[in-house]
Protein backbone atom coordinates (compact mmCIF):
# COMPACT_ATOMS: atom_id res chain seq x y z
CA UNK A 1 0.00 0.00 0.00
CA UNK A 2 2.61 2.18 0.45
CA UNK A 3 4.72 4.31 3.69
CA UNK A 4 3.17 5.63 6.29
CA UNK A 5 4.68 8.23 8.59
CA UNK A 6 3.32 7.38 12.07
CA UNK A 7 2.84 8.72 15.38
CA UNK A 8 2.75 6.33 17.98
CA UNK A 9 2.28 7.89 21.88
CA UNK A 10 2.40 5.42 25.14
CA UNK A 11 3.40 5.58 28.42
CA UNK A 12 4.85 2.04 28.58
CA UNK A 13 8.18 1.96 27.41
CA UNK A 14 8.33 -1.76 26.20
CA UNK A 15 4.72 -1.25 24.18
CA UNK A 16 6.20 1.89 22.88
CA UNK A 17 9.57 0.62 21.92
CA UNK A 18 7.87 -2.60 19.91
CA UNK A 19 5.29 -0.90 18.22
CA UNK A 20 7.81 1.08 16.61
CA UNK A 21 10.15 -1.23 15.63
CA UNK A 22 7.15 -3.68 13.70
CA UNK A 23 6.17 -0.13 12.01
CA UNK A 24 9.31 0.66 10.87
CA UNK A 25 10.15 -3.26 9.50
CA UNK A 26 6.91 -2.58 8.00
CA UNK A 27 8.33 -0.02 5.80
CA UNK A 28 7.05 2.98 7.66
CA UNK A 29 8.23 6.70 8.85
CA UNK A 30 7.65 6.09 12.80
CA UNK A 31 7.84 9.15 15.61
CA UNK A 32 7.47 7.29 19.21
CA UNK A 33 6.47 9.96 22.37
CA UNK A 34 5.73 9.15 25.71
CA UNK A 35 3.43 12.44 26.44
CA UNK A 36 0.60 14.32 25.24
CA UNK A 37 3.39 17.76 24.98
CA UNK A 38 4.96 15.47 22.68
CA UNK A 39 2.48 14.14 20.53
CA UNK A 40 1.32 17.62 20.73
CA UNK A 41 4.33 19.25 19.42
CA UNK A 42 4.74 16.49 16.33
CA UNK A 43 1.21 16.96 15.24
CA UNK A 44 1.90 20.65 14.37
CA UNK A 45 5.37 20.21 13.20
CA UNK A 46 5.57 17.19 11.19
CA UNK A 47 3.27 15.90 8.22
CA UNK A 48 1.51 12.79 9.17
CA UNK A 49 -0.94 10.31 8.14
CA UNK A 50 -1.85 8.54 11.38
CA UNK A 51 -1.28 8.75 15.30
CA UNK A 52 -2.07 5.65 17.36
CA UNK A 53 -2.18 6.98 20.95
CA UNK A 54 -2.70 5.32 24.25
CA UNK A 55 -5.99 6.51 26.02
CA UNK A 56 -4.08 6.97 29.34
CA UNK A 57 -1.38 8.90 29.92
CA UNK A 58 0.31 10.89 32.37
CA UNK A 59 0.09 14.31 31.32
CA UNK A 60 -3.46 14.04 29.96
CA UNK A 61 -5.82 11.19 27.61
CA UNK A 62 -5.74 10.06 24.16
CA UNK A 63 -9.61 11.60 24.56
CA UNK A 64 -7.86 15.14 24.91
CA UNK A 65 -4.95 14.79 22.22
CA UNK A 66 -7.76 13.78 19.38
CA UNK A 67 -9.76 16.70 21.17
CA UNK A 68 -6.80 19.02 19.97
CA UNK A 69 -5.75 17.23 16.96
CA UNK A 70 -9.13 17.12 15.22
CA UNK A 71 -9.58 20.97 15.47
CA UNK A 72 -6.30 21.58 13.80
CA UNK A 73 -6.52 18.39 11.61
CA UNK A 74 -9.85 17.41 10.87
CA UNK A 75 -8.95 14.59 8.85
CA UNK A 76 -5.85 12.86 10.17
CA UNK A 77 -6.52 9.51 10.60
CA UNK A 78 -6.57 8.63 14.66
CA UNK A 79 -6.71 5.20 16.62
CA UNK A 80 -6.94 5.29 20.13
CA UNK A 81 -5.27 1.95 22.02
CA UNK A 82 -5.94 1.00 25.10
CA UNK A 83 -5.70 -1.97 27.49
CA UNK A 84 -9.02 -1.04 29.56
CA UNK A 85 -11.17 -2.26 26.74
CA UNK A 86 -14.88 -0.87 27.06
CA UNK A 87 -17.68 -0.65 25.02
CA UNK A 88 -18.52 3.15 26.57
CA UNK A 89 -14.70 3.67 25.79
CA UNK A 90 -15.18 2.72 22.42
CA UNK A 91 -18.87 4.49 21.69
CA UNK A 92 -16.84 7.66 23.22
CA UNK A 93 -13.74 7.29 20.62
CA UNK A 94 -16.13 7.48 18.16
CA UNK A 95 -17.81 10.18 19.27
CA UNK A 96 -15.46 12.03 19.42
CA UNK A 97 -14.00 11.46 15.96
CA UNK A 98 -11.61 8.81 15.97
CA UNK A 99 -11.33 6.65 13.11
CA UNK A 100 -10.71 3.57 14.91
CA UNK A 101 -10.42 2.15 18.56
CA UNK A 102 -8.25 -1.20 19.86
CA UNK A 103 -7.14 -2.90 22.82
CA UNK A 104 -4.38 -4.29 24.12
CA UNK A 105 -2.78 -6.39 23.76
CA UNK A 106 -1.50 -5.23 20.56
CA UNK A 107 -1.76 -7.33 17.65
CA UNK A 108 0.93 -7.36 14.25
CA UNK A 109 -2.10 -7.90 12.00
CA UNK A 110 -4.52 -6.00 13.77
CA UNK A 111 -1.84 -2.76 13.89
CA UNK A 112 -1.09 -3.84 10.45
CA UNK A 113 -4.77 -4.04 9.04
CA UNK A 114 -5.38 -0.26 10.70
CA UNK A 115 -2.22 0.99 8.77
CA UNK A 116 -3.39 -0.33 5.72
CA UNK A 117 -6.89 0.95 5.96
CA UNK A 118 -5.81 4.42 6.67
CA UNK A 119 -3.46 4.52 3.39
CA UNK A 120 -6.06 2.99 1.46
CA UNK A 121 -8.52 5.87 3.26
CA UNK A 122 -6.12 9.06 2.38
CA UNK A 123 -5.75 7.55 -1.17
CA UNK A 124 -9.42 7.96 -1.88
CA UNK A 125 -9.63 10.85 -0.02
CA UNK A 126 -6.64 12.16 -2.50
CA UNK A 127 -8.79 10.67 -5.73
CA UNK A 128 -12.12 12.25 -4.66
CA UNK A 129 -10.35 15.48 -4.58
CA UNK A 130 -8.71 14.92 -7.74
CA UNK A 131 -12.23 13.92 -9.14
CA UNK A 132 -13.71 17.12 -7.06
CA UNK A 133 -11.31 19.57 -8.61
CA UNK A 134 -11.77 18.27 -12.62
CA UNK A 135 -15.31 18.21 -12.10
CA UNK A 136 -14.79 22.07 -10.89
CA UNK A 137 -12.93 22.78 -13.56
CA UNK A 138 -14.92 20.74 -16.31
CA UNK A 139 -18.26 22.50 -15.20
CA UNK A 140 -16.96 25.99 -14.14
CA UNK A 141 -19.58 28.44 -15.80
CA UNK A 142 -17.35 30.72 -17.51
CA UNK A 143 -15.93 27.25 -19.58
CA UNK A 144 -19.02 26.49 -21.40
CA UNK A 145 -18.23 27.51 -24.84
CA UNK A 146 -20.96 30.19 -26.45
CA UNK A 147 -20.64 33.13 -27.91
CA UNK A 148 -23.99 33.31 -29.29
CA UNK A 149 -26.50 36.13 -27.39
CA UNK A 150 -29.14 33.72 -26.58
CA UNK A 151 -26.67 31.28 -24.95
CA UNK A 152 -25.01 33.70 -22.87
CA UNK A 153 -28.29 34.54 -21.38
CA UNK A 154 -28.66 31.12 -20.35
CA UNK A 155 -25.16 31.06 -18.84
CA UNK A 156 -25.47 35.00 -17.52
CA UNK A 157 -28.56 32.92 -15.93
CA UNK A 158 -26.73 30.01 -14.66
CA UNK A 159 -24.34 32.08 -12.91
CA UNK A 160 -26.87 34.26 -10.96
CA UNK A 161 -28.71 31.43 -9.50
CA UNK A 162 -26.17 28.72 -8.55
CA UNK A 163 -25.41 29.85 -5.12
CA UNK A 164 -29.49 29.84 -4.31
CA UNK A 165 -31.45 26.94 -3.48
CA UNK A 166 -34.17 27.55 -5.61
CA UNK A 167 -35.84 24.62 -7.48
CA UNK A 168 -35.20 25.00 -11.47
CA UNK A 169 -36.57 23.72 -14.44
CA UNK A 170 -34.14 23.38 -17.37
CA UNK A 171 -36.12 22.83 -20.74
CA UNK A 172 -35.03 22.16 -24.29
CA UNK A 173 -34.74 19.41 -27.27
CA UNK A 174 -32.69 16.33 -26.18
CA UNK A 175 -28.77 16.84 -26.68
CA UNK A 176 -28.91 20.39 -25.81
CA UNK A 177 -26.86 20.15 -22.85
CA UNK A 178 -29.50 20.68 -19.82
CA UNK A 179 -27.16 18.01 -17.81
CA UNK A 180 -23.74 20.10 -18.14
CA UNK A 181 -25.80 23.09 -16.79
CA UNK A 182 -27.25 21.44 -14.20
CA UNK A 183 -23.66 19.98 -13.03
CA UNK A 184 -22.72 23.76 -13.53
CA UNK A 185 -25.24 24.97 -11.40
CA UNK A 186 -24.09 22.64 -8.71
CA UNK A 187 -20.02 22.51 -9.29
CA UNK A 188 -20.33 26.23 -8.73
CA UNK A 189 -22.50 26.53 -5.57
CA UNK A 190 -21.75 26.50 -2.02
CA UNK A 191 -22.84 23.19 -2.03
CA UNK A 192 -20.40 21.98 -4.85
CA UNK A 193 -18.61 19.70 -2.24
CA UNK A 194 -21.94 17.79 -1.35
CA UNK A 195 -23.13 15.18 -3.67
CA UNK A 196 -24.27 15.32 -7.41
CA UNK A 197 -27.16 12.81 -7.84
CA UNK A 198 -28.74 12.42 -11.67
CA UNK A 199 -31.48 10.29 -12.17
CA UNK A 200 -33.40 10.02 -15.89
CA UNK A 201 -37.42 9.75 -15.16
CA UNK A 202 -38.11 8.44 -18.28
CA UNK A 203 -35.26 5.36 -18.10
CA UNK A 204 -37.53 3.39 -15.30
CA UNK A 205 -40.61 2.13 -14.46
CA UNK A 206 -42.99 3.83 -12.05
CA UNK A 207 -42.74 1.14 -9.76
CA UNK A 208 -38.85 1.39 -9.58
CA UNK A 209 -38.71 5.02 -9.88
CA UNK A 210 -40.41 5.37 -6.59
CA UNK A 211 -38.11 2.90 -4.78
CA UNK A 212 -34.98 4.67 -6.43
CA UNK A 213 -36.25 8.08 -5.62
CA UNK A 214 -37.41 7.65 -1.63
CA UNK A 215 -35.68 3.76 -0.84
CA UNK A 216 -37.77 1.16 0.27
CA UNK A 217 -37.99 -0.55 3.63
CA UNK A 218 -37.06 -4.52 3.59
CA UNK A 219 -40.74 -6.31 2.55
CA UNK A 220 -41.69 -3.48 1.08
CA UNK A 221 -42.31 -5.91 -2.46
CA UNK A 222 -41.01 -9.17 -3.89
CA UNK A 223 -37.74 -8.78 -3.79
CA UNK A 224 -37.01 -5.96 -0.97
CA UNK A 225 -34.70 -7.80 1.14
CA UNK A 226 -32.96 -4.96 2.66
CA UNK A 227 -33.48 -1.40 3.82
CA UNK A 228 -32.51 1.05 0.60
CA UNK A 229 -31.65 4.63 0.72
CA UNK A 230 -33.27 6.56 -1.74
CA UNK A 231 -31.71 8.99 -4.59
CA UNK A 232 -33.33 11.75 -2.44
CA UNK A 233 -31.36 10.86 0.84
CA UNK A 234 -28.33 10.19 -1.22
CA UNK A 235 -27.95 13.65 -2.22
CA UNK A 236 -28.82 15.23 0.80
CA UNK A 237 -26.32 17.89 1.36
CA UNK A 238 -26.33 18.66 -2.48
CA UNK A 239 -28.23 18.50 -5.49
CA UNK A 240 -29.95 16.17 -7.53
CA UNK A 241 -31.07 16.61 -10.88
CA UNK A 242 -34.10 14.59 -11.82
CA UNK A 243 -34.34 14.29 -16.15
CA UNK A 244 -37.13 14.01 -18.12
CA UNK A 245 -39.88 14.99 -15.23
CA UNK A 246 -42.67 14.93 -17.79
CA UNK A 247 -42.37 10.89 -17.68
CA UNK A 248 -43.40 10.93 -13.95
CA UNK A 249 -46.61 9.19 -12.92
CA UNK A 250 -49.40 11.34 -11.18
CA UNK A 251 -48.94 9.25 -7.68
CA UNK A 252 -44.90 9.93 -8.29
CA UNK A 253 -45.91 13.77 -9.08
CA UNK A 254 -47.83 14.03 -5.67
CA UNK A 255 -44.69 12.69 -3.98
CA UNK A 256 -42.29 15.35 -5.37
CA UNK A 257 -44.57 17.93 -4.86
CA UNK A 258 -44.34 17.21 -1.13
CA UNK A 259 -40.26 16.67 -1.23
CA UNK A 260 -40.26 19.83 -3.02
CA UNK A 261 -42.26 22.10 -1.17
CA UNK A 262 -41.50 20.05 2.98
CA UNK A 263 -37.92 18.73 2.11
CA UNK A 264 -39.63 15.45 3.59
CA UNK A 265 -40.58 11.84 2.26
CA UNK A 266 -41.52 8.24 3.12
CA UNK A 267 -39.13 5.60 2.32
CA UNK A 268 -41.42 3.08 0.06
CA UNK A 269 -43.27 0.81 2.64
CA UNK A 270 -42.24 2.64 5.17
CA UNK A 271 -43.86 5.26 7.83
CA UNK A 272 -40.77 7.04 9.11
CA UNK A 273 -40.74 10.51 7.89
CA UNK A 274 -37.37 11.54 6.54
CA UNK A 275 -36.11 15.31 6.09
CA UNK A 276 -33.12 15.82 3.59
CA UNK A 277 -31.85 19.15 2.55
CA UNK A 278 -31.41 18.93 -1.20
CA UNK A 279 -31.26 21.43 -4.40
CA UNK A 280 -34.01 20.32 -6.42
CA UNK A 281 -32.62 20.32 -10.15
CA UNK A 282 -35.17 19.58 -13.40
CA UNK A 283 -35.05 18.96 -16.91
CA UNK A 284 -37.84 18.18 -19.88
CA UNK A 285 -37.60 18.02 -23.15
CA UNK A 286 -41.66 18.71 -23.66
CA UNK A 287 -43.58 21.35 -23.28
CA UNK A 288 -44.79 20.92 -19.99
CA UNK A 289 -47.68 24.14 -20.08
CA UNK A 290 -49.39 21.68 -22.85
CA UNK A 291 -48.77 18.81 -21.05
CA UNK A 292 -51.01 20.62 -18.08
CA UNK A 293 -53.41 21.74 -20.57
CA UNK A 294 -53.99 17.65 -21.34
CA UNK A 295 -54.08 16.55 -18.18
CA UNK A 296 -51.06 14.47 -18.28
CA UNK A 297 -49.47 16.92 -15.48
CA UNK A 298 -49.72 18.24 -11.97
CA UNK A 299 -50.81 22.36 -12.44
CA UNK A 300 -49.95 22.47 -8.55
CA UNK A 301 -45.98 20.79 -9.09
CA UNK A 302 -46.12 23.03 -12.70
CA UNK A 303 -46.21 26.10 -11.08
CA UNK A 304 -43.51 24.56 -8.12
CA UNK A 305 -41.27 24.14 -10.38
CA UNK A 306 -41.13 26.56 -12.63
CA UNK A 307 -39.67 29.09 -10.78
CA UNK A 308 -37.02 29.73 -12.51
CA UNK A 309 -37.26 28.72 -16.10
CA UNK A 310 -34.01 28.57 -18.15
CA UNK A 311 -34.62 27.43 -21.87
CA UNK A 312 -31.68 26.14 -23.81
CA UNK A 313 -31.96 27.19 -26.98
CA UNK A 314 -31.26 24.11 -29.96
CA UNK A 315 -27.85 24.31 -31.76
CA UNK A 316 -29.31 24.96 -34.95
CA UNK A 317 -30.69 28.20 -33.46
CA UNK A 318 -26.93 29.08 -32.31
CA UNK A 319 -24.81 28.19 -34.99
CA UNK A 320 -21.80 30.85 -34.36
CA UNK A 321 -21.08 28.62 -31.25
CA UNK A 322 -20.28 25.32 -33.57
CA UNK A 323 -16.94 26.45 -34.54
CA UNK A 324 -16.43 26.48 -30.85
CA UNK A 325 -17.91 23.43 -29.75
CA UNK A 326 -15.75 21.35 -32.83
CA UNK A 327 -12.42 22.87 -31.68
CA UNK A 328 -13.48 21.65 -28.11
CA UNK A 329 -14.47 18.00 -29.25
CA UNK A 330 -11.42 18.04 -31.61
CA UNK A 331 -9.25 18.41 -29.00
CA UNK A 332 -11.03 16.73 -26.70
CA UNK A 333 -11.21 13.25 -28.94
CA UNK A 334 -7.67 13.89 -30.69
CA UNK A 335 -6.41 13.38 -26.73
CA UNK A 336 -8.54 10.28 -26.30
CA UNK A 337 -8.09 8.59 -29.25
CA UNK A 338 -4.25 9.72 -29.49
CA UNK A 339 -4.41 11.00 -32.51
CA UNK A 340 -2.42 13.82 -34.30
CA UNK A 341 -5.77 15.57 -35.34
CA UNK A 342 -5.59 19.29 -35.07
CA UNK A 343 -8.28 20.90 -37.48
CA UNK A 344 -10.93 20.87 -39.76
CA UNK A 345 -11.29 21.30 -43.74
CA UNK A 346 -12.80 24.69 -44.30
CA UNK A 347 -15.40 22.59 -46.51
CA UNK A 348 -15.85 20.25 -43.92
CA UNK A 349 -16.28 23.10 -41.24
CA UNK A 350 -18.99 24.92 -43.45
CA UNK A 351 -20.26 21.20 -43.59
CA UNK A 352 -21.00 21.31 -40.27
CA UNK A 353 -21.89 24.61 -39.44
CA UNK A 354 -24.97 24.55 -42.08
CA UNK A 355 -26.23 21.09 -40.43
CA UNK A 356 -29.24 21.05 -38.62
CA UNK A 357 -28.23 19.12 -35.74
CA UNK A 358 -31.17 17.13 -34.66
CA UNK A 359 -29.59 15.70 -32.39
CA UNK A 360 -27.98 19.16 -31.05
CA UNK A 361 -24.82 19.49 -29.15
CA UNK A 362 -24.62 15.89 -28.70
CA UNK A 363 -25.14 14.36 -32.02
CA UNK A 364 -22.79 17.30 -32.68
CA UNK A 365 -19.87 15.56 -31.05
CA UNK A 366 -19.71 11.99 -31.90
CA UNK A 367 -19.93 13.74 -35.39
CA UNK A 368 -16.73 15.08 -34.37
CA UNK A 369 -15.49 12.03 -32.61
CA UNK A 370 -15.94 9.83 -35.80
CA UNK A 371 -14.36 12.21 -37.82
CA UNK A 372 -10.98 12.18 -35.41
CA UNK A 373 -11.60 8.29 -35.63
CA UNK A 374 -11.57 8.40 -39.60
CA UNK A 375 -9.23 11.40 -40.47
CA UNK A 376 -6.28 10.01 -42.57
CA UNK A 377 -4.06 12.90 -41.52
CA UNK A 378 -4.16 16.33 -39.56
CA UNK A 379 -7.58 17.57 -40.64
CA UNK A 380 -11.19 16.27 -40.53
CA UNK A 381 -12.43 16.29 -44.53
CA UNK A 382 -15.92 15.77 -46.45
CA UNK A 383 -14.97 12.18 -46.47
CA UNK A 384 -14.74 11.89 -42.42
CA UNK A 385 -17.86 13.16 -41.68
CA UNK A 386 -21.08 11.29 -40.49
CA UNK A 387 -23.21 10.19 -43.76
CA UNK A 388 -26.51 12.64 -42.55
CA UNK A 389 -24.11 15.54 -42.35
CA UNK A 390 -22.28 15.32 -46.20
CA UNK A 391 -25.30 14.28 -47.43
CA UNK A 392 -27.39 17.28 -46.00
CA UNK A 393 -24.60 19.33 -46.98
CA UNK A 394 -24.66 17.99 -50.99
CA UNK A 395 -28.41 18.40 -51.19
CA UNK A 396 -28.45 21.69 -50.25
CA UNK A 397 -25.95 22.80 -52.55
CA UNK A 398 -27.26 23.53 -56.28
CA UNK A 399 -23.83 22.33 -57.86
CA UNK A 400 -23.90 19.31 -55.80
CA UNK A 401 -24.71 15.93 -57.00
CA UNK A 402 -28.47 14.40 -56.16
CA UNK A 403 -28.79 11.87 -53.40
CA UNK A 404 -29.67 9.00 -55.30
CA UNK A 405 -26.81 9.35 -57.93
CA UNK A 406 -24.31 7.09 -56.52
CA UNK A 407 -21.15 8.49 -56.33
CA UNK A 408 -18.11 8.04 -53.87
CA UNK A 409 -18.67 10.57 -50.91
CA UNK A 410 -15.14 12.50 -51.62
CA UNK A 411 -16.12 13.27 -55.25
CA UNK A 412 -19.36 14.25 -54.62
CA UNK A 413 -18.23 16.99 -51.97
CA UNK A 414 -14.94 17.77 -54.13
CA UNK A 415 -16.94 20.85 -56.03
CA UNK A 416 -17.88 22.54 -52.43
CA UNK A 417 -14.48 22.05 -51.49
CA UNK A 418 -12.91 23.61 -54.86
CA UNK A 419 -15.28 26.34 -54.57
CA UNK A 420 -14.29 27.35 -50.76
CA UNK A 421 -10.57 27.45 -51.94
CA UNK A 422 -11.45 28.99 -55.24
CA UNK A 423 -13.26 32.01 -53.14
CA UNK A 424 -10.47 32.18 -50.77
CA UNK A 425 -7.85 32.35 -53.83
CA UNK A 426 -9.79 35.31 -55.09
CA UNK A 427 -10.25 37.27 -52.59
CA UNK A 428 -6.38 37.03 -51.43
CA UNK A 429 -5.73 37.94 -55.22
CA UNK A 430 -4.13 34.66 -56.07
CA UNK A 431 -1.60 34.63 -52.60
CA UNK A 432 -1.39 31.37 -51.73
CA UNK A 433 -0.16 32.26 -48.01
CA UNK A 434 -3.22 34.72 -48.05
CA UNK A 435 -4.97 31.84 -48.53
CA UNK A 436 -3.69 29.49 -46.62
CA UNK A 437 -4.47 31.56 -42.97
CA UNK A 438 -8.02 32.91 -44.51
CA UNK A 439 -9.09 29.03 -45.03
CA UNK A 440 -7.03 28.45 -41.46
CA UNK A 441 -4.88 25.61 -42.83
CA UNK A 442 -1.06 25.58 -43.31
CA UNK A 443 0.69 26.71 -46.68
CA UNK A 444 1.48 22.52 -47.71
CA UNK A 445 -2.14 21.23 -46.97
CA UNK A 446 -3.53 24.07 -49.48
CA UNK A 447 -1.38 23.42 -51.83
CA UNK A 448 -2.21 19.66 -51.36
CA UNK A 449 -5.63 20.24 -51.98
CA UNK A 450 -5.14 22.60 -54.72
CA UNK A 451 -3.11 20.12 -56.52
CA UNK A 452 -5.84 17.08 -56.05
CA UNK A 453 -8.72 19.46 -57.54
CA UNK A 454 -6.52 20.27 -60.27
CA UNK A 455 -6.17 24.27 -59.01
CA UNK A 456 -2.56 24.82 -59.19
CA UNK A 457 -2.05 27.73 -61.67
CA UNK A 458 -3.92 30.11 -60.34
CA UNK A 459 -2.32 31.65 -57.66
CA UNK A 460 1.13 33.46 -57.14
CA UNK A 461 4.14 32.71 -55.95
CA UNK A 462 4.41 33.54 -52.20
Amino acid sequence: MGKARILVLDDEEIVLRSLVAFLKIEGHEVYGVETIAEATEIVNTRPLDLVLSDVYMPDGTGFKLLETVRKTHPNLAFVLITGYGTIEDAVQAIQCGATNYITKPLVDSEIRLVVEQTLRRNQLKEETEALREVAHQEFNVGSILCRDPEMMKVVKMVQTIADTRTTVLITGESGTGKTMLARAMHFNSAWADGPFVELSCGALSESLLESELFGHEAGAFTGAAHRKKGKFEAADGGTIFLDEIATASPSLQVKLLRVIQDSSLERVGGTETIRVNVRIILATNVDLAREVEQGRFREDLYYRINVVPIPVPPLRERRDDIPLLVEHFLEKHAARLDKQVTGVTPAALEALTTYDWPGNVRELENVVERGVLLAAGEEIDFADLAPQVARSFAEARPSAPKTDEIRPLKEALAGPEREIIQRALESAGGNRNVAAKLLGVNRSTLFNKMRRLDLIGTCLDG
